[in-house]
């Protein structure tokens, strides 16, 4: 399969950096051991070979810029670009899709088009429409998508006997096979980073308010 970025589909620094991707995947906890491909893709050796290289970590944050003040002289109103949150968020996403990536090349698949096989391995047949909405993408972004999923021979799209507005797309038998090469692909992260059970939940949980308190913020 030819490894064709679905750049419309990824968060760019203008576009979606809610990280909806990552609570997409399966919740298993237990970290496989890692492959060579996983010590390819390490992101604390910086993922160089796949053109990105994440700045040191940084350590304590600076009293200097942290310390109560005036109003309006808090690091929430700071220009510095490591107090903005959305650049924090944009950041961590990279890596994360980062460390994925070898991983996902072993698949044959982008990030965008894993997301769309997790949606479909865990509802099956649904309406293109359904698997937009669950994505956060719209019609138009997903269509690519599917037709480089559709010539791979992963998925299959059909109009719906019922309604012939309505276009429904399911896993092929050689996409439903993929899924269980994919079950690493999960606790890969975990093992990467060292994250445990409870700072998942906490972290996920987390993400997902910002998420929805930020769409309702923007739907206003």
């Amino acid at each position: 399969m030819t490894h064709e970025d679905d750049t419309a589909a990824e968060p760019s620094a203008e576009g979606d950096a809610t990280g909806r991707g990552l609570s997409a995947a399966p919740s298993g906890l237990v970290a496989p051991p890692l492959s060579t491909s996983l010590e390819r893709g390490d992101p604390h050796r910086g993922g160089a070979a796949h053109g990105y290289s994440p700045a040191p970590l940084r350590g304590a944050a600076d009293p200097a810029r942290t310390s109560p003040g005036p109003p309006g002289t808090g690091p929430e109103a700071s220009l510095l670009l490591d107090d903005q949150l959305c650049f924090a968020l944009y950041a961590a996403q990279r890596a994360v899709t980062s460390s994925y990536r070898p991983l996902l090349d072993e698949l044959g698949l982008t990030y965008p088009q894993y997301l769309v096989l997790l949606v479909l391995w865990e509802r099956g047949e649904i309406p293109v429409k359904e698997l937009a909405t669950a994505l956060r993408l719209d019609y138009g972004t997903v269509s690519p998508l599917l037709k480089r999923l559709e010539a791979a021979g992963l998925v299959r799209r059909e109009r719906a006997a019922h309604d012939e507005r309505s276009v429904l797309v399911a896993c092929t038998g050689r996409g439903e096979e993929l899924r269980e090469r994919a079950a690493c692909v999960p606790g890969a992260l975990l093992a990467a980073t060292g994250l445990d059970a409870p700072e998942v939940a906490r972290l996920r949980e987390e993400l997902w308010r910002l998420a929805a308190r930020a769409e309702a913020a923007a739907n206003r």
